[in-house]
């Protein structure tokens, strides 16, 4: 009876022992995050009463070419859609010495800035047998709607480099389907392999700030931060040139940029 009750006493005492150890770790002083890792980069805030613009011009030196007819006979949905059987290329579209479908954006500058996608959605539109528009943008993370106008079979196939391509079908009249680009990318060429001459862009940033210029070249970006930029320009033919720039509070700034044959 006395060993029993020996070794019920030192087993009491062991879990006794044992409890006081679990309480003193759980009572411990917790370690913040900011001891455990590398302090975060303050983000920038936009103050709108501040911000600036940026506008200008792309230009197009020399003899502009002549637009481009491309042939659509060989399909009779689409041929019944343009006087003559053909599609003017869009590929290169000069008026008055301005280039049009020029994609002009803030490349560098805005590092610290955080910005949510707009709520608003971009529509790139399969319209008379080509896309419209023939170049165009959007955020990451923003809906980018696929419409089918035409009462003939399309289908939009991706071809990105850095997000995940696709391959919509779009059979019907009406049809549409959505779509959000996951990481920034200019330029994504997006084709129609039931008619190879559908051929469009879409460019995907992280910010807000760009543009495609209109038929005249001209293009805006509008609340610009203060602050100093590399502002680029991609055409499809042309390809790639870029300035710097540097934006003060409330400043409208204007950039031209020339291209030539």
């Amino acid at each position: 009876m006395r060993n029993y009750l020996i070794g019920a006493l030192a087993v009491s005492l062991l879990f006794s022992i044992s409890g006081c150890g679990a309480s003193k770790e759980a009572s411990a002083p917790a370690v913040s995050s900011s001891e455990t890792s590398a302090p975060n980069t303050a983000q920038k805030t936009l103050d709108l009463s501040t911000a600036g613009s940026l506008g200008g011009r792309v230009l197009f030196e020399g003899e502009a070419p002549a637009p481009k007819a491309m042939s659509v006979k060989g399909n009779p949905e689409c041929a019944v859609l343009h006087a003559g059987g053909n599609v003017i290329s869009e590929e290169l579209l000069v008026n008055d010495g301005g280039l049009q479908n020029a994609f002009v954006y803030i490349k560098e500058g805005l590092e610290g800035y955080v910005f949510d996608a707009p709520k608003e959605s971009v529509t790139v539109n399969n319209k008379g047998c080509v896309y419209l528009p023939h170049v165009t943008g959007a955020q990451v993370n923003q809906e980018v709607i696929f419409l089918n106008s035409d009462a003939t079979l399309h289908n939009v196939h991706s071809y990105p480099k850095a997000n995940k391509g696709f391959n919509l079908g779009l059979p019907l009249v009406g049809m549409k389907q959505t779509k959000k680009f996951l990481a920034p990318e200019v330029m994504i060429p997006l084709k129609c392999d039931v008619h190879p001459w559908m051929l469009g862009y879409i460019g995907v940033l992280a910010h807000p700030y760009f543009a495609v210029t209109d038929a005249q070249g001209n293009f805006a970006i509008k609340n610009l931060p203060a602050g100093e930029y590399s502002v680029e320009v991609w055409h499809e033919k042309l390809g790639v040139q870029s300035q710097k720039i540097k934006i003060e509070p409330q400043q409208n700034q204007n950039l031209e940029f020339k291209y030539q044959p």
